[in-house]
């Protein structure tokens, strides 16, 4: 490792170990030593200067924390030295960017990638059928379709769990000495089978616990967001099971569907359990209908098309003191080209932008779009607050012992992912993209209702970072995980696709590696590669919920 500490940004009062210190090390940075307290272990932080009760924690040049008691010069922060804190923020005190430091794309421009181009103008990094349940109620229904879908055309994993639960019974019939010596290794193998239809990617089927039995604010919103992901470019058609009573009616989808695109002509087959009595009759017409749909879908070819058609969400979870640092800043890199090329980038995660609220009001191109963003900010955390929550306790057990220590932080942290390009739109929950650019997407930091959220705004691709690992996976946006280290790749090999640690190690800047990132999207938009969720089989879905259950 060519360097041992890092000072982010000139003005922090904190550097970052990049590797364990230990205790009465004297370490050099810049011209200047620091003679440490105490071990400082990899990730983690220690101060610059000695601070008194209540002088201020700058990291990525803003505020971050407080002391709570003096902490001498050398010494590491912690959640008992340190507490969350951050700067207000107000759409009034905005000072609009004039101009931002755009990168240099003229090797991208003439870059395609094969996609699936769409009537509406959108296009598809894939091609899949979608089948959804209108309530609750018909969940156990949509997982006999999967089972039968998945087996039928070729989708379905091998079961490779299965597989070792029945060796063992053979192994034990045997003896306990075979079964101690089982090695399940030599049976994995998670990539589906070949499929029946050439040019879908796959057949998806979501299930939830929303549609009925709930505030009409939360069956609206599961209508709204099924509106979003029929809309979706990957998706080429979709399958409506109902029962008939519930309170999310086939009008409302069709309704939220038509009201985010009025030129929607995708097709959609519905049916309602209680219209055909048995579950027989629905389901049979539902694989029949749906067969001879998909024949149509797979039709569907790829053609070349400009990058400036990629749609990519920015992620992160399971983060460590590294992803501020690494790979964060590679995705803010590749989001300024893709943006500066014409194409959409989405960050979300609202909770974790506490404390760069400020900075990014004044990157929004507009008083408006600025004024939206503090007013779902706001919002968002009054309601958080209403139940007994703040911002301040979202960093999990496992961000804080790997240096994460305050919200604020973290956020500084996770907005490194939208780089610097100006902020082109502000989206609420289920609302889709309808311009080029950078967008705020309102979603919790939750990292499935988080991905869920960016897929209904319009990602095709969805890039993940990681500094702990994490399998997060969605159905019909490729989730690319990026890890923030080399040791986490290496030992999670088959979560990660992508490895930034190279820029830990001093080996590699952020523009090479976000480089290379780029070149792996567009062979993932392409078809040409699958990421690791996608191969094996991670498709989680979550509806945001933020009412009362009835």
């Amino acid at each position: 490792m060519k360097q041992r500490v890092l000072k982010v940004n000139k003005s922090d009062n904190v550097i970052v170990a990049l590797q364990t210190l230990e205790a009465g090390e004297q370490v050099n940075y810049n011209g200047e030593n620091y003679i440490l307290q105490r071990a400082i272990p990899s990730k983690h932080k220690f101060v610059t200067k000695d601070l008194l009760v209540g002088d201020h924690i700058i990291m990525y040049g803003v505020l971050v924390g407080k002391a709570t008691q003096p902490i001498k010069r050398g010494e590491q922060i912690t959640t008992f030295n340190v507490k969350h804190e951050s700067e207000d923020y107000s759409a009034t005190k905005r000072k609009p960017r004039t101009s931002w430091p755009a990168p240099d794309v003229s090797k991208w421009k003439s870059r395609t990638f094969l996609g699936f181009p769409r009537s509406d103008g959108q296009v598809g990094t894939a091609n899949y059928w979608l089948v959804l349940p209108l309530v609750f109620c018909e969940n156990h229904n949509i997982l006999k379709l999967k089972e039968a879908f998945d087996k039928g055309l070729g989708y379905a994993f091998p079961d490779i769990y299965l597989k070792q639960v029945e060796d063992l019974v053979l192994l034990h019939k045997k003896s306990d000495a075979n079964v101690k010596n089982y090695n399940p290794l030599a049976q994995t193998n998670s990539q589906a089978n070949q499929s029946y239809f050439k040019n879908l990617d796959g057949i998806k089927f979501l299930t939830h616990e929303s549609g009925c039995g709930e505030s009409n604010q939360e069956s609206e919103i599961l209508a709204e967001l099924f509106g979003a992901y029929a809309n979706n470019a990957n998706v080429a058609g979709i399958t409506v099971l109902s029962l008939g009573c519930q309170k999310t009616q086939f009008i409302d989808l069709t309704n939220e569907i038509k009201k985010r695109n009025p030129k929607f002509d995708k097709p959609i087959l519905f049916f309602e359990q209680q219209a055909y009595g048995t579950e027989f009759e629905m389901l049979s017409a539902a694989i029949k209908e749906t067969f001879l749909a998909m024949h149509e879908a797979n039709k569907a070819e790829r053609h070349p098309v400009p990058l400036s058609k990629l749609n990519i969400g920015l992620k992160c979870g399971g983060s460590d003191g590294f992803s501020g640092i690494s790979a964060n800043p590679v995705l803010g890199h590749l989001s300024d080209v893709l943006v500066q090329l014409g194409g959409s980038t989405y960050l979300a995660e609202f909770p974790e932008l506490c404390g760069v609220e400020q900075e990014l009001i004044d990157r929004c191109v507009s008083d408006d779009k600025a004024r939206k963003f503090e007013m779902l900010m706001r919002d968002y955390s009054a309601k958080a607050e209403a139940v007994g929550a703040n911002f301040d306790m979202n960093p999990s057990k496992g961000n804080i012992k790997d240096g994460l220590i305050t919200d604020a932080i973290k956020s500084a942290g996770a907005a490194k992912k939208g780089g610097n390009a100006p902020i082109a739109d502000v989206l609420n929950y289920t609302e889709i993209s309808k311009e080029p650019g950078l967008h705020l997407v309102c979603t919790p930091g939750n990292d499935v209702l988080a991905t869920t959220g960016q897929t209904a705004a319009g990602a095709t691709i969805i890039l993940f970072t990681t500094g702990l690992g994490t399998p997060t996976g969605n159905p019909i946006c490729p989730v690319v995980k990026v890890s923030t280290n080399t040791r986490l790749a290496e030992k999670m090999t088959d979560i990660i696709d992508f490895d930034c640690g190279a820029i830990i190690e001093g080996d590699k800047t952020i523009e090479q590696t976000a480089d290379e990132l780029l070149e792996y999207c567009i062979d993932l938009a392409s078809g040409k590669i699958k990421t690791k969720a996608q191969l094996l089989g991670q498709d989680d879905f979550m509806v945001w919920k933020r009412g009362v259950s009835l």
